[in-house]
């Protein structure tokens, strides 16, 4: 099942319970049933203990791993971020219809804070229009400006609004299909919704490390997927456009897991229970 998606570090953060701890058997037993060695793992966690991630209280799978409040902090999923993409495949958050721009040119002496400013807006979800130019059909004039101000570029920062982006004549969702890779990113859901679809199946009969694993593959997935997705509205994108589909699967195979489960302790089982209801 392991397929280099899943790093042993990220799986000891996944297997993270509701009290802040994490059971050393349960994770060598996860972590055997995703394809990974016990010495694996062993050496994770030494790495993690050496970074005061964790700490370790008893030994081997008796052992008993706490994580610290800066882990802790570190590794809750972006709430807001999930919600806004089940509201959007419900209809609750229809576009406005206007884009978001935001422009820069930081001198070369910041050639490190003006690269920190142009991650950050494309990790928001931006696309290049041209030479220092993005755009975005979300409002994030707030946290761009809170970036900037702490790399020190506010004042090469600029923003503005318009309804009436036209990127080489074209405009609405074929100027999305421009400024996005939406084949690429097309790609990622379905291979979420393949994954959700495995889990479903596989639920059922699966033991209980076996259901854990699938727990984190899924997470592993809805996250690689969802990464890059600027979360475009409906009104942007093809109408059959897969990744309402793998949202859709992704949470029947979570509430799946979830009721399979029911008297786990591990928070990878309810950290989506808020964003995915309506409201």
């Amino acid at each position: 099942m392991a397929d280099g998606l899943i790093s042993t570090r990220a799986l000891i953060e996944a297997m993270l319970r509701e009290d802040a701890t994490i059971d050393a058997g349960e994770l060598y037993a996860v972590a055997e049933a995703l394809g990974m060695g016990d010495q694996q793992v062993r050496l994770a966690i030494k790495r993690l203990v050496a970074e005061g991630r964790f700490t370790v209280d008893g030994r081997g799978r008796g052992a008993v791993l706490t994580a610290t409040d800066t882990t802790r902090a570190g590794i809750e999923p972006d709430r807001a971020h999930v919600r806004l993409m089940y509201a959007q495949d419900r209809g609750e958050a229809p576009w406005d219809g206007v884009w978001h721009l935001a422009g820069f040119a930081v001198p070369e002496a910041q050639r490190e804070a003006r690269g920190a400013l142009r991650d950050a807006i494309l990790a928001l979800g931006g696309a290049p229009v041209q030479g220092g130019l993005y755009a975005s059909a979300h409002a994030w004039e707030t946290a761009l400006r809170d970036i900037a101000r702490a790399a020190g570029t506010e004042a090469y920062l600029t923003t503005l609004s318009c309804t009436d982006l036209d990127v080489g004549g074209e405009s609405g969702a074929a100027a999305a299909a421009r400024l996005w890779p939406l084949d690429a990113l097309a790609d990622g859901h379905r291979r979420l919704a393949d994954l959700a679809e495995d889990a479903l199946g596989r639920t059922p009969d699966a033991t209980h490390a076996e259901r854990l694993a699938l727990t984190v593959g899924l997470v592993a997935e809805f996250t690689r997927a969802h990464e890059p997705d600027p979360l475009l509205p409906p009104e942007l994108l093809p109408p059959d456009w897969i990744g309402a589909r793998a949202r859709g699967l992704a949470a029947s195979a979570w509430s799946a897991l979830a009721e399979a489960e029911a008297g786990s302790p591990l928070r990878l089982l309810r950290w989506f229970d808020a964003p995915l209801q309506p409201h």
